[in-house]
């Protein structure tokens, strides 16, 4: 009768051994995964221009990775936070942004060289503003007296992106 007991001891032991067992992770043991540093954000560092036979095109240099970039036309362009408006002459706009994206360094040191504000006099573009470095996202904003016709792309080594506008709205940027 012990003996019994004993084995019906042991194999109560065993089951529950087994039912505790699938209930705890395989990797319940493991050392905690390290932590990883987020990717550096992207530096948006500068913003040029140039005018070429039947295009103009626009020019933002990055350090670092290029980020997702998205182009829209706005009515009106604002400066991110504040929300007041940009005062560029125009009557068309483009909005670029970066994001990821940042125009200062970790300790909030701008790395941004190229124009705060300017106006531009080519055929297409006519002006160009740095309208938000705001929680990860840059925001550069262009001016048109017609409706931009353009492509985008990007380049690298170094990171760029490039936006050609036609300067006659029927005809396409190359």
């Amino acid at each position: 009768m012990l003996h019994r007991q004993s084995l019906a001891a042991t194999a109560a032991g065993i089951v529950l051994a087994a039912g505790i067992g699938a209930t705890i992770p395989a990797d319940a043991g493991a050392a905690p995964p390290r932590t990883t540093h987020p990717p550096a954000k992207a530096q948006v560092v500068d913003v040029r221009w140039g005018a070429h036979p039947t295009f103009d095109r626009l020019v933002v240099d990055v350090r670092g990775t290029l980020p997702p970039v998205s182009v829209r036309p706005v009515k009106v362009l604002h400066y991110d936070g504040s929300g007041h408006r940009v005062p560029l002459a125009g009557k068309f706009f483009l909005e670029i942004k970066l994001s990821p994206a940042a125009a200062h360094d970790q300790s909030g040191r701008s790395v941004y060289q190229g124009p705060r504000l300017t106006r531009i006099h080519l055929p297409a573009l006519k002006g160009v503003a740095l309208t938000g470095d705001f929680e990860g996202v840059v925001t550069i904003g262009a001016a048109f007296d017609s409706k931009p016709v353009y492509k985008s792309f990007a380049l690298h080594s170094p990171e760029r992106f490039v936006l050609d506008i036609a300067h006659h709205p029927a005809a396409c940027p190359r």
